[in-house]
């Protein structure tokens, strides 16, 4: 309802009803009825508004609708300050009711509450009663932010009609582009995965001679970064640099993020240069860090990075311990609960991510009674399951063979309205071919193809591999030679599925050359393909068919496993029981 009296105010803007007829004189100029900053004789005294006590949507209602019956009217100045706090909060369309009623009202709106309610229009993907608020106001303000159109098309996944607005800009020289609009192309055009675009628009724009600020480089260098382009950020990073444009937190923080994943020397080489800059590590800062130690599995230097910000009042957010209790819960450490008890006495609040850690610790720990019991705590903590919640405990169960309580979740998931995604579809997926209903499992991946979904290399290699494990290796083969047309080109794990299982028939020629086009394929075999062909041939008792892969394994740094080894061990000292036989 709201949304669409949001759309009928955009609409009577640009006809003339309305607003229009408030700002309208009858000599056809448009002047508001009294300028914001004129002086007047006598100014009733203000009444004090509380502002900080709008926490949620009944706060934002009850303080809006104490401010309409006030006297002296609250000041455009203090509604600006209710509808900046309703936006803040995201209830975006309540701030969009407020406007339309402010207009009602006759309060004067200025250009803070127009940029305001564009913003939430954008923020709601509304972008033609946004544009609608703007074509108006402009008329009367020509310094409504831009920027905030550009963000609502990228938003609005409209990528190429943002680029054709800053075009229009510069051609018909609407307004100068300014510092916070580049940065919204830039930051735009990376975030919808065109970085290369995005680094041909900063370049375009250096030739032109106009000088791009920090932000509009950290935009561009942190698209690069999670783009896998770590060197060319340097780059960036180093040219950045040269111009005199000194990086502040959030470039380096970008940089660390991008470098800890390749070589934590040069991480530290970044933390080192902050310092020197007398740029101080703040919360985000310290979070990557430890994100990364917990990744690496030391623990102790987590927690010792977590006193460290103590130390310095850079207070830990619920995103650094989630980090923290998710550390500990891959390491298997689950009894560890000073850091969630820590948490808490910081006031602050766990989250359904910490749950969702917590999940999936006791999970992968094969304790999943105590998972489901944290299950069923989240909603008494007054949050809701998400699909992580529920594909972490489907998965737990079906490990356990519990399917039919799996299927049951499942179920419900549906029947809350939670969305499954992929990693949900290929856990069911897996369920079934773990019980052998394999045909079951084909159905399954029709119906969610025809449902739009569409599966990825995890999906095909679950049912790929369960497909081999059951004995149905022709229509392993047949779905796997069906995945380039589909879109998936097969990885090493498939092409080892398929490997092994033809190895199992004995079919080692076949294997042998299903590896040579994995190889002409680009597709590089691993430890694991060597390992499989090995011990086929030495199954065969043909150890001079297995040498060969073993020596290119040595070639190639990787390593026999433990089966192959003790299968080879055995050939070798069978063939030396053989040999002292003959001669005796």
């Amino acid at each position: 309802m709201t949304s669409r009296r949001a759309a009928v105010s955009a609409i009577d803007l640009i006809h003339g009803t309305g607003f229009l007829n408030q700002w309208s004189h009858k000599s056809g100029s448009i002047s508001p009825p009294f300028s914001l900053f004129s002086s007047k004789a006598f100014q009733p005294k203000q009444p004090r508004i509380d502002f900080s006590c709008v926490k949620e949507l009944n706060d934002a209602i009850g303080l809006f609708q104490k401010m309409k019956s006030m006297q002296p009217e609250p000041s455009v100045l203090m509604y600006n300050n209710l509808l900046s706090v309703t936006a803040k909060i995201e209830e975006y369309s309540f701030a969009l009711y407020m406007f339309d009623e402010m207009l009602r009202m006759g309060v004067p709106v200025n250009v803070y509450t127009m940029n305001i309610a564009v913003n939430c229009c954008c923020l709601l993907k509304d972008i033609k009663s946004g544009f609608a608020y703007w074509l108006f106001f402009k008329r009367v303000e020509p310094n409504v932010r831009l920027h905030t159109l550009i963000k609502g098309l990228f938003l609005n996944h409209k990528v190429a009609e943002a680029g054709k607005l800053f075009n229009m800009l510069l051609r018909f020289r609407i307004c100068e582009p300014n510092d916070v609009m580049i940065v919204a192309m830039v930051d735009g055009l990376c975030k919808s995965g065109n970085v290369l675009p995005a680094r041909d628009f900063v370049r375009r724009l250096e030739r032109s001679r106009s000088r791009l600020d920090v932000k509009a480089y950290s935009a561009l260098l942190d698209g690069l970064r999670k783009s896998g382009m770590v060197d060319d950020a340097l780059q960036l990073l180093s040219a950045m640099i040269e111009k005199g444009i000194t990086p502040n937190v959030v470039t380096y923080n970008s940089m660390i993020q991008g470098l800890w994943t390749r070589e934590t020397g040069g991480c530290k080489v970044l933390v080192n240069e902050m310092s020197n800059s007398n740029i101080s590590l703040n919360v985000i800062t310290f979070s990557i860090l430890i994100d990364a130690y917990c990744k690496e599995r030391k623990m102790e230097e987590a927690e010792d990075l977590l006193e460290i910000m103590k130390q310095r009042n850079v207070c830990p957010t619920v995103v650094t311990y989630n980090t923290l209790i998710d550390g500990y819960c891959l390491r298997g450490k689950l009894t560890k609960h000073k850091v969630l008890d820590s948490m808490v006495d910081k006031g602050l609040k766990p989250n359904i991510v910490t749950y969702n850690c917590l999940l999936n610790g006791y999970c992968r720990k094969g304790r999943i009674d105590e998972a489901w019991l944290h299950f069923l705590e989240v909603p008494c903590k007054g949050l809701e399951h998400d699909t992580i919640t529920y594909t972490t405990m489907i998965h737990g169960l079906f490990s356990k063979r519990r399917f039919s309580e799996g299927w049951k979740l499942f179920k419900d998931m549906e029947a809350r309205r939670v969305c499954p995604d992929i990693y949900t579809y290929s856990t069911l997926l897996d369920g079934l071919c773990m019980n052998g209903e394999t045909d079951e499992a084909l159905s399954f991946l029709h119906m969610i193809e025809g449902k739009g979904v569409t599966p990825d290399r995890v999906t095909y290699g679950v049912v790929i591999n369960g497909l081999c494990k059951n004995g149905k290796l022709d229509v392993a083969r047949d779905l796997f030679n069906q995945l380039p047309s589909r879109g998936v080109l097969p990885n090493a794990r498939m092409y080892n599925n398929i490997i092994g299982a033809l190895c199992h028939e004995g079919s080692t020629e076949e294997a042998q050359c299903l590896l040579t086009e994995m190889q002409s394929r680009g597709c590089a075999p691993t430890s694991v393909t060597y390992n499989i062909m090995t011990r086929s041939f030495l199954k065969k008792k043909e150890l001079s068919k297995a040498i060969p892969y073993l020596e290119v394994m040595r070639e190639k740094g990787l390593s026999a496993d433990v089966s192959t080894l003790s299968m080879l061990i055995d050939q070798m000292q069978g063939k030396t029981k053989d040999r002292c036989s003959f001669s005796n």
